[in-house]
């Protein structure tokens, strides 16, 4: 269907070619550049029809592999979350995962309903073998140290965001760490605090990520 939508977008003839030749030259002009104005405005909302209908729905969670399959997933106050780019163009580097000096960082990223965007980062200190790390300290986001899990919701700048603290807990548990071959995989649940609204904290359940690290 958007096939043949194109050429007609393109190949739409300007009524201008079919005006009196008695008309004023700045009468045509006007209705010329209306004519164009008409045309770019069409092409624009059939782009915007076309990108809003490539918005991909989350019906399931990623499976919980251990292969480095590079995928993430989570219930975000019971929704399903997974990371994704906008429209029919993925974006570059929505899900990253790296281990510097035992940190463990991933950061997971959605455009889908762009303008606005949500974004996931959980870092864990002290990843040197497999088990469960419990997030319950006080932190901030960015922090070059520390265990927190953080989410937020930003049109451009931040609208809410979401940090996890000594009375906002959760856990990590790392079910496979390969390190010569950069894989890492595991699953984490947590709450968080709203930093902007305090009534309105954050549960995250039945997350998983298998990832292959940078």
């Amino acid at each position: 269907m958007a096939k043949d939508k194109a050429p007609f977008l393109l190949n739409w003839p300007c009524f201008c070619n079919f005006l009196p030749a008695q008309i004023p030259k700045t009468t045509k002009k006007r209705l010329i550049n209306q004519s164009t104005f008409m045309k770019q405005a069409i092409a624009a909302f059939a782009l915007l029809i076309f990108l809003v209908s490539c918005k991909k729905e989350i019906t399931e969670l990623p499976s919980n592999t251990q292969t480095g399959a590079h995928t993430f997933g989570a219930k975000v106050n019971g929704d399903l979350w997974a990371p994704q780019g906008f429209g029919p163009f993925p974006a570059n580097d929505i899900l990253e995962g790296i281990i510097i000096s035992g940190r463990l960082i991933i950061n997971a990223r959605n455009f889908a309903s762009s303008p606005n965007e949500t974004e996931f980062v959980i870092q864990v200190e002290g990843v040197n073998d497999e088990g469960t790390y419990p997030i319950n300290t006080n932190a901030v986001h960015p922090s070059p140290t520390g265990t927190y899990a953080y989410y937020v919701k930003r049109r451009l700048t931040p609208l809410n965001e979401w940090i996890t603290s000594s009375a906002h807990t959760g856990s990590v548990t790392i079910t496979h760490l390969d390190l010569p071959n950069k894989i890492v995989a595991g699953t984490f649940q947590f709450n968080a605090m709203n930093l902007y609204n305090a009534p309105e904290p954050l549960t995250v359940t039945e997350g998983r990520f298998d990832l292959k690290l940078k």
